[in-house]
């Protein structure tokens, strides 16, 4: 399972569901490409086809939305 925390523009930001014991984090997809953020702090952690200009618009929506993103995270984690 991998449960829609939030979609901005193209982006569907979510997290797998059976990676609860890792740091937080969330993954970033459009259409084939795929990247992974740690939130605290907002780090990039590995992506698959996204141009470097695209990451760093996607960090910047993931920094917009930390707070957000976190408080989805460890809603659904300590659930």
């Amino acid at each position: 399972m991998s449960p829609t925390v939030m979609r901005s523009g193209p982006y569907r930001l979510f997290f797998f569901s059976n990676e609860a014991g890792e740091s937080a984090h969330v993954h970033v997809q459009r259409d084939r490409m795929l990247a992974k953020y740690w939130l605290d702090p907002v780090v990039l952690a590995r992506s698959t086809g996204f141009s470097p200009r695209e990451l760093r618009l996607i960090q910047a929506i993931v920094i917009e939305n930390q707070a957000t993103l976190l408080e989805a995270w460890h809603e659904f984690f300590t659930d």
